[in-house]
């Protein structure tokens, strides 16, 4: 199996952290790639530079405005009156705000609030050609799966929180939604993409609601209680057209593998029914028992058994990389989820 990976993903390097009202170190570090590059080596992975992707393959998902602001504002902060290291929002619009008619304003700081749903996605100016880089990755990927082969992209940053003009939770690029929507150009009538990360991935959610041709599926910790807490309800079914092609399968703290997987049944059992000719996999490593928030706590064999039950759809899969922060394990999470899944 092909592995996609550039070096220039290691530059971003994000620091900032608010937990609770403490400021802490950053989970999401460029060390989370050497353990996972560790993993691919072991795996034998074929493991190779992705293609460089024009601007237009990047605005089949995000607002060129977005993708202005990402590439050029850390050059104006730097210009700021006493700027931190690092570009972080102080205040987002709200509901209200935008209901009676809030837009997007001229100043930096305001700008930096609109195109971030959270504070835990800072960047500096290492972080476009680190996202650019992960979502070439990600097409690479999907290119291969619409061969019909399998691929790995190892996607640092992730992307599943990042909507079509919004960064989120460390991502700032959708890399699952750019592979979903090359694999629609390339002939799949509909692709399935289906998302293990722990958290919900609020930004596909977003950028496919109103699709029938992208069935997103995530399974995640109870946003009552978890991360990113507004969204990832079994109800939310998507709108229009895409009116039952979004399905949430939202697990309780402390779920275990039992849960997790029979959670993962119920949505390969919707992949299926759809019959989706390919599949995008948001892979993520964070519902681990040993994860720093332990949310779901799912076993090394937990994640050996998807990887089998997702293999055994028998799609063509582009493997998109996604959280997982225990830099001791996740490497051994990928092996194990390869070793299922027949990577």
């Amino acid at each position: 199996m092909k592995a996609f990976w550039n070096a220039v993903q290691r530059a971003h390097a994000p620091r900032f952290s608010l937990q609770r009202g403490a400021v802490k170190p950053n989970f999401e570090v460029p060390e989370r790639c050497d353990a996972l590059l560790d993993a691919c080596r072991s795996l034998r992975f074929d493991l190779t530079a992705p293609p460089a992707v024009t601007r237009g393959a990047l605005e089949v998902v995000h607002d060129p405005d977005y993708l202005d602001f990402l590439r050029d504002a850390p050059a104006a902060w730097a210009a700021l009156p006493d700027p931190g290291p690092e570009l972080v929002a102080n205040v987002h619009p709200c509901p209200e705000m935008l209901a009676s008619g809030a837009r997007r304003p001229e100043g930096l700081v305001g700008r930096l609030g609109w195109y971030t749903f959270d504070t835990s996605c800072p960047f500096t100016a290492d972080t476009w050609p680190a996202a650019v880089a992960a979502a070439e990755c990600a097409l690479a990927a999907a290119e291969e799966a619409a061969a019909g082969r399998s691929a790995y992209a190892l996607a640092r940053p992730p992307g599943h929180h990042a909507y079509a003009a919004r960064a989120a939770g460390h991502c700032f690029i959708n890399n699952a939604a750019l592979a979903a929507e090359r694999l629609r150009a390339r002939g799949a009538a509909r692709v399935a993409v289906l998302d293990i990360d722990s958290h919900h991935g609020n930004g596909t959610q977003g950028i496919f609601w109103e699709r029938s041709d992208v069935l997103f599926v995530s399974l995640h910790g109870d946003p009552h209680g978890y991360y990113p807490w507004y969204t990832g309800h079994a109800d939310e079914r998507g709108v229009g057209a895409g009116a039952g092609f979004n399905m949430n399968l939202p697990l309780p703290r402390f779920a275990g593998d039992d849960a997790w997987l029979a959670a993962l049944d119920a949505g390969l059992d919707r992949v299926r029914q759809v019959g989706a000719e390919a599949l995008v996999l948001s892979l993520g490593f964070d519902a681990s028992e040993h994860e720093p928030l332990r949310y779901l706590s799912v076993s090394e064999d937990g994640f050996a058994r998807a990887g089998a039950k997702i293999g055994g759809l028998g799609l063509p899969t582009a493997i998109v990389q996604e959280g997982g922060y225990n830099l001791a394990l996740i490497g051994r999470l990928l092996e194990r989820f390869m070793g299922g899944f027949g990577g």
